[in-house]
């Protein structure tokens, strides 16, 4: 009988730990914080840009074109017409090298073009943490924004359509401004 018991008071205590540390983020949550490392082993967290909206770009390096209309789009919102504010927000990308067959070397050579594309960041997962953290699916591409607080307001699994752009844009201006 202490046999069939002990572990099910184990999992009793253990299961709440266990289901907390991958979380499925939704929009209305705070996102949980990561440590990821640019090409040159920099560490960032959602900290390294504290006080800003971020545009969390979260890719399969075999998606890595699904989205470019909508960051085409928020590039222009930013450096052409001038209606995000730079220094109220960011968008980079996060690399979810686990869930492709491509080498590191070739991921880090496609990403450093992306990121002089966009002028920004790209980091990179290698273990699928932020996929298992956030709820985030594999072999995708998920676009998530986050206010100033950390909290989330918008998640696009998958392609966004051309149809919200315009939207998403707004939102990030209006977060921009509170």
């Amino acid at each position: 009988m202490k046999k069939i018991i002990i572990p099910f008071i184990i999992a009793f205590f253990l299961l709440p730990f266990l289901q907390a540390q991958n979380v499925k983020l939704a929009v209305g949550m705070k996102a949980p914080d990561w440590v990821f490392t640019d090409a040159d082993r920099k560490e960032f967290t959602m900290e390294s840009w504290a006080g800003k909206v971020i545009q969390v770009n979260y890719v399969d390096p075999d998606e890595s074109e699904l989205n470019e209309p909508f960051n085409e789009a928020v590039n222009k919102a930013v450096d052409v017409d001038k209606r995000i504010d730079r220094d109220s927000f960011k968008g980079f990308g996060i690399v979810d090298c686990k869930s492709t067959w491509k080498p590191n070397a070739l991921i880090r050579t496609i990403a450093g073009k992306k990121a002089k594309k966009f002028n920004t960041t790209i980091l990179f997962d290698y273990d699928a943490k932020l996929q298992n953290l956030w709820g985030l699916p594999r072999d995708n591409y998920s676009v998530v924004i986050l206010d100033k607080n950390r909290i989330c307001r918008a998640i696009y699994k998958g392609k966004i359509p051309p149809s919200e752009n315009e939207k998403m844009i707004q939102l990030i201006i209006a977060l921009t401004r509170e």
